[in-house]
């Protein structure tokens, strides 16, 4: 399980400030475009890129990256430098692209900040919600400036359950559909992290691997506002690795968290 360690407060105060600073310029650089009216290509995998996916993360690195620190973006190449880096920005300038590409308000800015493997501060913006998330450590998380943590919720039963709207399309949650929860389809898995720290739903996990671009702010907000994060395996619970890959991602309440265990069990 992904817990926190102990990292300098006044330095992580300073590194929120600059999350805030990059996501209110990459949204000020975002409206320029109108989703669902965009021109996009297929990338090598078939997933779709934008003109916005490149243009966000050249803004986000020239924001945020400094001198000794690190780099893992979705959108630019992974030379691995990073691995030899205490303080690691891992971003996804464009998540959800599909969903921007087709116009549905469901894709996000994402971006944390590692360090020592640790995502201990993250900031996700919404812009087509006006929904900006920022979080650290030992600060817990806001919501458009406002205090937030995860749900109180005491039982699976009647909970919301955010899945990925790809995975529904697919299928794939069907296996669900006699449980307890309802499963809310939506787009860009960093938003529905972002959500589930917010406390606007009340679980949220992945049914394919994710990438920890992906990831990494959500699991940062999640844990700062007193969520629960479970990987694939004990080597996922780190970030910063060579391959940046987790096979699987549950975010919860702790007190959910062994109900959505035995639930997936159950299921598979």
């Amino acid at each position: 399980m992904i817990e926190h360690g102990a990292v300098e407060e006044p330095t992580l105060r300073d590194d929120l400030a600059r999350i805030a600073d990059a996501l209110a310029e990459a949204t000020r650089a975002l409206s320029r475009f109108t989703p669902g009216d965009v021109a996009s290509r297929a990338k090598s995998g078939g997933d779709p890129v934008t003109e916005a996916d490149t243009l966000i993360d050249a803004l986000l690195r020239q924001a945020l990256l400094r001198t000794g620190e690190g780099w893992l973006s979705e959108e630019t190449h992974d030379d691995r430098s990073r691995l030899g880096r205490s303080r690691v920005w891992v971003v996804d300038p464009l998540d959800g692209t599909r969903e921007f590409v087709t116009g549905l308000p469901e894709w996000s800015v994402s971006v944390a900040l590692v360090v020592d493997g640790e995502p201990v501060a993250g900031g996700i913006c919404n812009p087509a919600r006006g929904e900006t998330f920022l979080g650290a450590h030992g600060h817990g998380v806001t919501r458009n400036g406002a205090p937030v943590q995860v749900s109180a919720r005491a039982d699976l039963a009647g909970a919301e359950v955010l899945a990925s709207r790809t995975e529904v399309g697919r299928g794939q949650w069907q296996r669900f559909a006699a449980s307890p929860f309802s499963v809310v389809a939506m787009g860009s898995v960093a938003y529905k992290l972002a959500r589930v720290a917010a406390g606007l739903a009340d679980a949220t996990w992945t049914l394919v691997p994710k990438h920890e671009w992906d990831v990494a702010a959500g699991v940062a907000l999640v844990l700062a506002a007193g969520g629960r994060i479970l990987a694939g395996s004990p080597q996922e619970h780190r970030f910063n690795r060579p391959e940046p890959l987790l096979s699987r991602l549950i975010a919860a309440p702790p007190q959910l968290l062994p109900q959505i265990e035995a639930e997936i069990a159950r299921r598979e």
